[in-house]
């Protein structure tokens, strides 16, 4: 069987040879191109590629982002986002399709972004980053600023202006690029680095700076990784992005915002002339205030020095209580000497008569009360003359308990003293008093002529009768018989 020749003169190709020829045409034709179009479809494999369809109100264009790139992208792509995707144009002979190799993607308009930053705003707030529990106060005068921000533009020339019209303090410069796809890596990593400085050199505050722009230029200061490198500053931290009316994510997270970047140097220290000025002022108030406080004091003073007794008046009513308590004790001391020899008079016959002992208790006792009266007076004398009308007023009831004190301890121990000799110890011992209402009944013989008779005892008194014999004698008790 032979082989029918070819209908025409069109060259063959082979399924592979025609999907490379139209890749490589493709390629060719869009080597770099930025397509605008509505993100649908959007999923993220398990390899970490990212797939999505970029749409019009026409056409639709598959898209991919290979993984490496897609941690580079800057934002969370999500269905109905419009975008501007950068990449190149492939096909893909697999699926007979084309498609586009994304490696850049920004919001397209300033509508989305707005939609971005509000669902970015919503987000980090719920996680507790802009919470005001979380605002530290500024220092009021710090010894070091930081201030983050570009070199090139005005914004640091204006800070550092008005700090050294306020009030010349230590500057640190981070320089940090304010706009572009490296800004917000950057700003985070100034942020964090000032917090780790040695304390010698970390400064007390930190400004972050950049003037006014447009909201694509401002929106490296939105950006996740800065607003989470201000909420976790570990020093205070200002914000001073754009004009008055900007608005930024950095400045819900930051403990203080400032409407401009020189408001924000305003805002850090105070104007040194009026600080000296003020405190000028305040010490002159306070100087006066002393004086008036001293001069109440010296008036009331005198006012309360008017209503006091004299003191000489208050001596002599002191030393008559010295005198009367003087008496008072001597013949308490008396006193006790005649009960405790009276004690010892009815126990004389019986356990002999200490008289000389009873004396010289007696003597002695004399002679403590004449020694504690002596020395009161002396030390009343004494305390009269060192004090002054004023002092001696106020120590004198301390001076005269403290002698009242020492009279009552002396008379104490002399009290018991002469407790120790009184026949109520003997008592204790076991013995006992037999009394009438003539007297102790120390002797066989008494109590021959007694009748009734009172036996005492250490805790008490029993009544007794003597019973007598037909010759008047008092008669033994029956003993009975042992017959």
């Amino acid at each position: 069987m032979t082989q029918a020749p070819p209908l025409s003169n069109i060259p063959e190709y082979s399924v592979g040879e025609v999907s490379a020829a139209v890749r490589r045409n493709l390629e060719a034709e869009f080597p770099r191109v930025r397509v605008r179009g509505e993100i649908s479809g959007f999923k993220r494999a398990a390899s970490g590629h990212l797939y999505f369809n970029l749409k019009d109100d026409r056409d639709v264009l598959n898209a991919v982002c290979w993984r490496g790139a897609a941690g580079r992208l800057g934002l969370r792509p999500e269905d109905g986002m419009e975008v501007v995707a950068t990449g190149r144009v492939t096909a893909y002979g697999a699926r007979s399709s084309y498609q586009l190799v994304v490696d850049a993607l920004d919001l397209a308009g300033e509508g989305a972004l707005l939609k971005l930053l509000e669902e970015r705003r919503r987000r980090l707030g719920e996680e507790g980053l802009f919470d005001a529990d979380c605002k530290r106060p500024i220092p009021f005068l710090p010894e070091r600023i930081g201030i983050a921000t570009s070199l090139g533009g005005a914004v640091l020339h204006d800070i550092l202006h008005r700090l050294r019209e306020r009030f010349p303090r230590h500057v640190l410069v981070w320089p940090v690029a304010v706009q572009g796809e490296a800004a917000a890596e950057q700003i985070a990593a100034a942020i964090d680095g000032m917090g780790t400085l040695p304390p010698e050199i970390r400064p007390d505050v930190l400004i972050v700076a950049r003037g006014g722009g447009s909201l694509e230029d401002l929106w490296a200061f939105n950006e996740e990784a800065v607003v989470r490198a201000a909420a976790r500053s570990a020093i205070p931290l200002i914000s001073a992005v754009g004009h008055e009316t900007d608005t930024t994510l950095i400045d819900f997270a930051a403990d203080l915002r400032a409407p401009t970047p020189t408001a924000a140097a305003e805002l850090t220290v105070p104007v040194r002339a009026e600080l000296l000025t003020r405190t000028a002022g305040q010490g002159e108030r306070l100087l006066a205030a002393g004086a008036r406080m001293v001069a109440e004091r010296r008036a009331q003073i005198a006012g309360l020095a008017r209503g006091l007794p004299a003191p000489t008046a208050l001596l002599e009513q002191a030393g008559q209580r010295l005198d009367d308590r003087g008496e008072r004790m001597e013949a308490g001391l008396r006193a006790r000497a005649a009960l405790a020899a009276a004690g010892l008079a009815e126990l004389s016959a019986r356990f002999g008569r200490p008289r000389a002992l009873l004396e010289r208790q007696e003597e002695r006792l004399a002679a403590l009360g004449a020694t504690f009266l002596r020395t009161g007076r002396q030390a009343v004398e004494a305390q009269a003359h060192r004090l002054d009308r004023t002092d001696a007023g106020r120590r004198l009831p301390a001076a005269w308990a403290r002698i009242a004190e020492k009279a009552t301890t002396g008379l104490n121990r002399a009290g018991a003293l002469l407790e120790s000799s009184s026949y109520r110890r003997v008592l204790e011992r076991g013995f006992a008093l037999v009394r009438d209402e003539h007297g102790p009944v120390v002797s066989a013989a008494e109590a021959r002529t007694r009748v009734a008779v009172e036996i005492v005892f250490a805790d008490g008194e029993a009544a007794a009768r003597i019973v007598k014999d037909g010759a008047g004698r008092a008669r033994k008790p029956d003993q009975g018989t042992l017959f």
